[in-house]
């Protein structure tokens, strides 16, 4: 538990607590005190093993969404590999994205001026993050070390679940089968290079609500992650729903049968493995 404080979720956790003293301290009678120290429990609780973690911030009834270009530059140095070793940027980008949570609900109760100065803040550790990275890059001694891109594993529910389901009794025969592969796989060590973390990223296809999509991708990336942790991987797993937010279909036809075929490509759970390595230890045969 100690190292992971020390990291991106650890210091978010953190700063979930720094913003809901600050309102306490300020008087805050809207709600949002008591949302942070929601949202400081849920990481505490992923952090100790009790429930996923996710790197987003679900929404808050307190919080005006603000600055999506600011969120998107963040998760962009969040997946920077360099970042892995980094906990400074860590920090930098979890308080960040709180801050511009904490600058949401100043919009949202009209505190304009305060909420401007916040998002001013914020805008001005971009370049903190960018000069933590490059601190914590490969050195001169190490640029013979190959980098590894993150492996990308796209499979679609419709073969994952049965229909309509969302729960881990519900992923079929050949889903659980394709599962275990990727856990194999996960616990091996190829080329010295171990899977140090797993995203499961959960999409629909636009058939449906916003609500009813975004949970359901949720329950889905949910069930895939309790599979794969309870099969035995040992990397961090993460699990996000994102609803029908990622389309890469081209879908117009009337006929209702023949819609639903041609929108399977967007009903997928996405796995993203990140790798660390080198590593000592002896090289798998798998």
């Amino acid at each position: 538990m100690d190292d992971r404080k020390n990291s991106y979720f650890g210091f978010k956790d953190q700063c979930w607590i720094d913003a809901a003293k600050s309102e306490l301290e300020a008087g805050d009678r809207w709600g949002f005190v008591e949302e942070s120290i929601g949202e400081a429990a849920r990481l505490t609780a992923g952090l100790e093993g009790s429930q996923p973690l996710t790197f987003d911030n679900p929404p808050l009834r307190t919080v005006a969404p603000l600055r999506i270009d600011l969120t998107r530059s963040f998760r962009a140095a969040l997946a920077d590999p360099r970042v892995l070793n980094c906990p400074q940027a860590q920090k930098q980008i979890a308080c960040s994205e709180v801050g511009l949570m904490h600058a949401g609900h100043d919009a949202w109760t009209r505190q304009f001026n305060a909420a401007k100065a916040k998002v001013d803040k914020i805008e001005s550790t971009l370049a903190d993050v960018q000069q933590s990275l490059e601190s914590c890059g490969v050195s001169a001694m190490q640029t013979d070390v190959p980098v590894v891109e993150p492996t990308v594993v796209a499979l679609p529910t419709d073969m994952l679940f049965a229909f309509n389901g969302s729960k881990v009794e519900s992923i079929t025969a050949d889903g659980r089968e394709k599962l275990d592969d990727l856990i194999a796989g996960a616990n091996s060590v190829k080329n010295n290079y171990a899977v140090k973390s797993i995203t499961i990223s959960g999409f629909t296809d636009r058939l449906g609500s916003n609500p009813y999509n975004l949970h359901l991708s949720q329950r889905r990336a949910d069930a895939v992650r309790r599979y794969l942790v309870d099969g035995g991987v040992r990397a961090d797993v993460v699990a996000q729903g994102y609803g029908r937010a990622s389309p890469g279909t081209d879908c117009r036809m009337r006929d209702w049968n023949s819609l639903v075929a041609c929108l399977a490509n967007d009903r997928r759970v996405e796995l993203r493995f990140e790798h660390a390595g080198p590593t000592s230890g002896e090289q798998s045969d798998d």
